[in-house]
């Protein structure tokens, strides 16, 4: 079961898609990674593969499920989802902390 507890008028309620309800008073937004040197937004896999290849990380390709970059001068690992649809805030801010000052997180 995921989703956002929400306390209301005395009452303690599960919304399983917050965003989808814009009733249910919360003001959630989807966020994007960006790219800080270009400023351009990362859509795809792919795009963000490039970024992270020339800032020194490497493929790893031992899970399936995952897509997985390790860099070799740290003990950092980015695990990701492989579907590009799961890629969630916590996983941008995942890359955030791990490349300072080349990616940041922003509302779409």
């Amino acid at each position: 079961m995921s989703g956002v507890w929400v306390f209301k008028n005395g009452v303690v309620r599960l919304i399983e898609n917050p965003g989808a309800n814009p009733s249910s008073g919360l003001n959630l937004r989807r966020k994007v990674l960006v790219h800080s040197p270009t400023n351009k937004v990362i859509t795809s896999y792919a795009d963000l593969e490039r970024k992270l290849v020339s800032l020194g990380w490497e493929r790893y390709y031992n899970d399936p499920d995952l897509l997985q970059f390790h860099k070799s001068s740290t003990v950092h690992l980015i695990s990701l989802p492989k579907d590009f649809n799961k890629f969630k805030s916590v996983h941008m801010y995942d890359i955030v902390v791990k490349n300072r000052n080349v990616f940041k997180v922003r509302d779409a």
